[in-house]
């Protein structure tokens, strides 16, 4: 009995957990779009370049 309620819990924790994850991957990938990435990169990517 105890290792059915175990089984149980550890069941809706891991339903829990991963649509925890899904939520924090779709609210992340909405607040940069990939011009902003781009834009980041080739500033880093040319002030490194210019150090070297």
């Amino acid at each position: 009995m105890l290792a059915r309620r175990f089984t149980i819990v550890c069941l809706l924790t891991a339903l829990f957990g991963m649509g925890f994850a899904i939520l924090v991957t779709e609210n992340g990938r909405l607040g940069r779009g990939w011009d902003q990435a781009g834009l980041r990169c080739s500033i880093a990517c040319s002030a490194s370049s210019v150090a070297d």
